[in-house]
């Protein structure tokens, strides 16, 4: 007859990393492009304009009044509501780093760092930063709502997607 072996969850969790861990395969996370279809320059503008989108800044800190003294930046927080078919436009993070936030919804994200479309699902985060460059359609039936935090240059436009 076969014993049963009882492990606590810290012996599982110690066995896993010194020996199981390194044996699986990697993977890429929710809402990020495959490590083998990282590459530069994979998608262009397709997509110029804005559609099917709205955009409100919830809210805003001049970092130039803050401690760290940081000029001509924002701390911006925004809320984007992408309708079905909706688009946000081709756009860069080269100066302008964010974190989106998928509250509802899915979207899926045309970036030039990748050869596949990224799909985002709620309740998942994505960074951007140099040098994306991407575009985000709502292929959904649903609306895509996203939360949007970003160190913005103040003399851009404050809507610049």
């Amino acid at each position: 007859m076969a014993r049963l072996l009882q492990v606590t969850r810290p012996a599982a969790i110690a066995l896993l990393a010194t020996t199981g861990f390194a044996a699986l395969p990697a993977t890429a996370r929710a809402g990020e492009c495959p490590a083998d279809r990282v590459v530069a320059d994979s998608n262009r503008a397709v997509e110029t304009q804005p559609r099917g989108v709205t955009d409100d800044v919830l809210a805003s800190v001049d970092l130039a009044k803050e401690p760290a003294a940081v000029q001509n930046r924002l701390l911006r927080l925004r809320r984007l509501v992408v309708q079905p078919g909706g688009v946000v436009p081709w756009h860069s993070h080269g100066m302008r780093p964010a974190i989106i936030y998928i509250v509802e919804g899915e979207i899926t994200e045309y970036a030039s760092t990748c050869a596949v479309p990224i799909d985002h699902r709620a309740g998942e985060a994505t960074v951007e930063r140099n040098p994306t460059q991407h575009w985000w359609r709502n292929n959904g039936s649903r609306p895509a709502v996203l939360l949007s935090a970003d160190f913005f240059p103040v003399a851009d436009d404050p809507h610049m997607m």
